[in-house]
């Protein structure tokens, strides 16, 4: 018999290390190739780990909640044959740098395993678990023990995780660096982690239900809080008329899928629409970092969308203003039914560059969207109502029945004034509005 040795794949340029949330084969289970063996998370995705053999499960070499390193063995499958099954283990991939970012620090920390001499000593402390890789951030970007134990963490049981020291070290890129303590040979002294704030107890009768928030849940929610916390949020509103629009699909759409084998919804065309707005305003197509604006070269259009739990996850649609509108119906319908099978892989949710949301797909008129960072914009699609609207002509005006819909534009106050939030969306419109009823595709 051999001995298959099952490694954590390669999941990402900017993903290291992934939690393990369960296992969905036990010791002793006869697994198929490209079935399911567990589950893991990471601070991006939730993802599960296929076996590449038959054979049956012999070890588990880690255990639910543990952290692990891309390449490292998690488990040994049992095959048919002798010797041992030898697997190379996924190589990290170099990455090009354009600018001394955070992020470029951790793909630099994740080639590196093994440090010669770190800059600052941390490691676990008390009650405070931290990875190899929060360690290794800490370190080479002068994080001291102290700032990391008082750091709040957003991931398990209150564990920090890479984005959680990645955001630290961006908020304090302008305040003055913490010195480590010069190194001193004296008797080592016991010192006891922070304590963490403890949460208000919650009050509930006993006829209420507890519900424990979901991994996803939770890391949601701190970044929600987090934007609020670091953008200066303003909105400006906008109403459409998509009359031609609406017409037009539904005179092309059964051809459309006959033809392509997709459906054509209205999300392309707004994409579309969008994409062609951030050519025209590429100040709007920006990030922050520290004092700094990063102007993007690509357009990377963030979509919302809805994963089984409730909960939505933005996938990205990568240079959105080069694809005509039967690729950008693909990427659409492609990005949103893995998001809903939970089969995004965690560079379809990276290097977004703005992001729009449809809100009235659960029948808002409106909405004033949370920023999703770095970015400095984003953008609620209302629903589509038929409403009575005066109509101007060329023989005058007059009451009809038009296909109206309301758009939310919410953007950074610190980097965006009013008059770019504003002429951004109504560049939105008038794409919208201008739409060619005989147009081809």
């Amino acid at each position: 018999m051999a001995k298959f040795e099952l490694k954590l794949p390669k999941m990402g340029e900017s993903v290291a290390e992934a939690t393990i949330t369960s296992w969905l084969k036990d010791v002793g289970d006869t697994i198929e190739a490209d079935e399911a063996v567990l589950e893991i998370a990471t601070d991006k995705v939730d993802s599960e780990v296929p076996s590449e053999v038959d054979g049956v499960l012999v070890e588990k070499l880690f255990d639910v909640d543990d952290v692990v390193q891309v390449g490292q063995t998690i488990a040994v499958i049992e095959t048919e044959g002798e010797g041992n099954v030898e697997v190379e283990a996924p190589k990290q991939e170099a990455i090009v740098e354009e600018a001394p970012t955070p992020q470029a620090a951790v793909a630099e920390v994740t080639q590196t395993v093994v440090a010669a001499k770190e800059a600052v000593a941390v490691v676990s402390s008390g009650d405070r678990f931290y990875s190899p890789l929060v360690r290794n951030i800490a370190s080479k970007e002068g994080v001291s023990q102290a700032e990391l134990d008082a750091m709040p963490g957003s991931g398990k049981d209150g564990r920090v995780t890479k984005n959680d020291i990645l955001a630290y070290i961006e908020n304090r890129s302008s305040a003055p660096k913490v010195e480590a303590p010069a190194k001193v040979e004296t008797a080592p002294v016991k010192t006891e982690a922070p304590k963490q704030k403890e949460a208000a107890p919650v009050v509930a009768s006993g006829d209420d239900e507890i519900i424990e928030m979901t991994r996803m849940g939770k890391l949601i929610a701190h970044h929600m809080v987090e934007s609020v916390q670091t953008s200066a949020h303003v909105q400006s509103f906008i109403e459409a008329d998509v009359t031609k629009i609406w017409n037009w699909r539904k005179k092309v759409k059964d051809d459309f899928f006959k033809r392509e084998g997709e459906n054509l919804t209205f999300t392309p065309i707004f994409m579309e629409a969008v994409a062609k707005a951030l050519r025209d305003f590429p100040m709007m197509n920006i990030s922050v970092q520290g004092d700094s604006i990063i102007k993007k070269k690509n357009i990377n259009l963030g979509m919302a969308a809805a994963l089984p739990d409730g909960n939505l996850i933005v996938p990205v649609i990568k240079n959105a203003d080069q694809l005509n509108l039967v690729g950008m119906t693909k990427q659409v319908n492609d990005l949103a039914i893995r998001a809903r099978n939970n089969q995004l892989k965690p560079d379809d949710i990276q290097g977004g560059t703005y992001t729009v949301t449809n809100v009235g797909t659960f029948g808002s008129i409106m909405g004033t969207p949370i920023i999703n960072q770095p970015q400095v914009g984003i953008l609620a699609l209302g629903a589509i109502r038929k409403v009575p609207a005066v109509v101007e002509t060329a023989e005058g005006d007059f009451i009809g029945i038009r296909y109206r819909m309301f758009m939310s534009h919410s953007y950074d106050h610190r980097v965006v004034n009013g008059a770019l939030g504003g002429m951004f969306v109504k560049a939105v419109k008038d794409y919208l509005e201008a739409w060619d009823p005989n147009r081809e595709i």
